[in-house]
């Protein structure tokens, strides 16, 4: 059963955009963290966006936008690939818990795009299931990167901004749930870059009214 959540899209975009500004700053609120407040959560959740992001330890979701305990539904793979199970978790966090906003978050110096670059290049894929990855981070960039180019020559920086923007499409055009709620003002879908160095998000790619 949905249970809307107060916040419009664009005001949940706003309070993660201040957390994040009062990470850059160091100046963090550390909300929904006391015991009170996990006391609170025990009985149900109400998180006002859902997270979709790289696994990379160093993108925490809640430290990076100073979020704390029930702010936050959090869903992680390498690279931020999508498969059924992950499309049908974000699903959930706005059908069932009515988060108004969903985030792609990648960053720079992505492990996972840059071994599908290396592949593309080479013809080298990686052992195990981590080709699955590559695979699915491939038809991102496979109009960028030429078999045998030099990697030396390769924009990685754009290239990880082109895996983020056709996230979101991707999104968008694989889940119905989703598409019905962004053309009905329920929900919004962001894609964000995050910067390793600096720790501030850019915007790469919206959809729906921000």
């Amino acid at each position: 059963m949905l249970v809307p959540h107060q916040l419009t899209p664009a005001q949940a975009w706003t309070a993660l955009r201040e957390g994040n500004e009062r990470f850059v700053r160091g100046e963090m609120d550390h909300p929904s963290q006391s015991i009170e407040k996990r006391a609170e959560l025990s009985s149900a959740q109400h998180p006002f966006a859902v997270l979709f992001g790289c696994s990379d330890s160093r993108v925490a979701a809640e430290i990076i936008f100073d979020q704390g305990l029930g702010d936050l539904f959090v869903v992680r793979t390498a690279g931020h690939v999508l498969d059924t199970t992950v499309i049908g978790s974000i699903e959930y966090g706005v059908e069932v818990l009515g988060a108004p906003l969903v985030v792609v978050l990648g960053h720079d110096s992505c492990g996972a795009v840059a071994a599908a670059t290396s592949a593309l290049s080479t013809g080298d894929m990686p052992p195990g299931f981590v080709r699955a990855v590559v695979d699915r981070v491939i038809p991102s960039i496979v109009g960028m990167v030429g078999h045998g180019q030099d990697l030396a020559t390769v924009d990685a920086a754009a290239l990880g901004h082109e895996h983020v923007k056709n996230t979101v499409q991707m999104l968008q055009g694989y889940s119905v749930t989703l598409a019905n709620a962004i053309a009905e003002g329920r929900c919004a879908i962001i894609g964000l870059e995050y910067a390793l160095v600096d720790g501030k998000v850019r915007v790469a790619e919206t959809v729906g009214d921000l």
